[in-house]
């Protein structure tokens, strides 16, 4: 192996970047170069620096110049201690921005696959990029995609990718089920399907389980679930097997028991359908706290379920203690929704508010 390759197939290598580390993982693939370098630690300061981002793509939850001067500090650590070549890195930086990647998308690639930087931006980078969009992946969803989990593109696009998108068209038959798919795990487009998957749905055939998945899915659709829409899934989850469905009739006496009707539960179920599935003592810990204390309609509660798998101790009695202080100095009238109380934005603008009147 040439030595700038084993700088980058260096394991959990700790880079000391502007007061945070960089974790260097063992790529997937071996990429050779001829540079004679050998891996060193440096104080002298960085030697490359990268040209500013595109405005439009920088990432609004964190600050696009940290990120910058990040990104700018491990490539030049690469070019320093790896041999990394400046001209082939930007080559490779200039792809991801073509297709959407802002700078802190591509920091985080960087760190999790630093072994990319060294591909062929042409040859091997863009044909992968381009099959994913021809299948229907935006570039938005791409970029989020990889950044989180770049390991994708370390996979080969003829003996991976394609059999992979192959198995998946196969059984999904439609090209946007498999984007979506694809948005909820990249797993599909990493798995030898044909060692795991399929043996598992031979499986089930032989032993019948086939017939019993189909029923379930068949009770599913006649409870208005939508095929199309992820909350179908979660309800098959919640209704296969004894376990689960023992789990789910606990829950529904559970829910009777704080006076709601069939069709409240039902509601709730259509809505969030893992709200059968929780214990029953979050499900009493919770609506005690909302019926009990903060006088709340156990039916308004089935309308937003969601509010059932917040943290009570970090989440629920927090905002909860606040908006009752408000409220008892008239700040606040006591008819809100839960929607609007759990909702950050919303109980900040009131807080502001408050403390401004003070």
């Amino acid at each position: 192996m040439e030595p700038a390759t084993q700088c980058l197939t260096h394991t959990h290598m700790a880079v000391a970047a502007q007061g945070s580390s960089l974790f260097l993982t063992k790529p997937s693939f071996p990429i050779t170069t001829t540079t004679n370098l050998s891996l060193h630690h440096t104080n002298r300061r960085p030697l490359f620096v990268l040209s500013p981002p595109r405005a439009q793509f920088s990432c609004p939850k964190k600050n696009p110049k940290e990120e910058h001067q990040r990104l700018s500090f491990t490539i030049s650590y690469l070019v320093e201690s790896c041999g990394l070549s400046p001209d082939h890195a930007n080559t490779v930086l200039n792809l991801l921005r073509d297709h959407c990647f802002s700078t802190s998308q591509i920091s985080s690639l960087v760190k999790k696959r630093p072994v990319l930087l060294l591909a062929n931006a042409e040859s091997v980078l863009l044909p992968k990029l381009r099959f994913f969009l021809s299948i229907g992946v935006s570039k938005s969803l791409l970029a989020r995609t990889l950044a989180s989990d770049p390991t994708i593109l370390t996979r080969s696009l003829v003996n991976q990718l394609i059999p992979s998108y192959n198995f998946l068209k196969s059984v999904l038959d439609a090209d946007d089920k498999i984007v979506a798919a694809l948005r909820r795990t990249t797993w599909i487009f990493l798995e030898d399907h044909t060692k795991n998957l399929v043996p598992n749905i031979n499986h089930m055939s032989e032993t019948g389980k086939n017939h019993e998945f189909r029923e379930i899915t068949k009770q599913a659709k006649e409870m208005g679930f939508n095929p199309q829409k992820t909350t179908f899934v979660l309800a098959i989850h919640a209704l296969s097997g004894k376990g689960n469905r023992s789990i789910w009739d606990k829950c529904f006496e559970v829910y009777q028991r704080w006076g709601l009707s069939e069709e409240d539960i039902m509601c709730a179920f259509k809505k969030h359908p893992h709200c059968m599935m929780l214990s029953e003592r979050k499900i009493n810990r919770t609506m005690e706290f909302l019926v009990k204390e903060m006088n709340m309609a156990p039916r308004s509660i089935a309308g937003c379920p969601v509010v059932l798998f917040f943290s009570l101790d970090k989440r629920i009695i927090p905002r909860c203690s606040v908006v009752k202080m408000l409220a008892s100095k008239g700040m606040v009238k006591e008819d809100w929704s839960l929607t609007s109380l759990l909702e950050l934005p919303e109980l900040m603008d009131v807080y502001r508010g408050y403390t401004t009147k003070l």
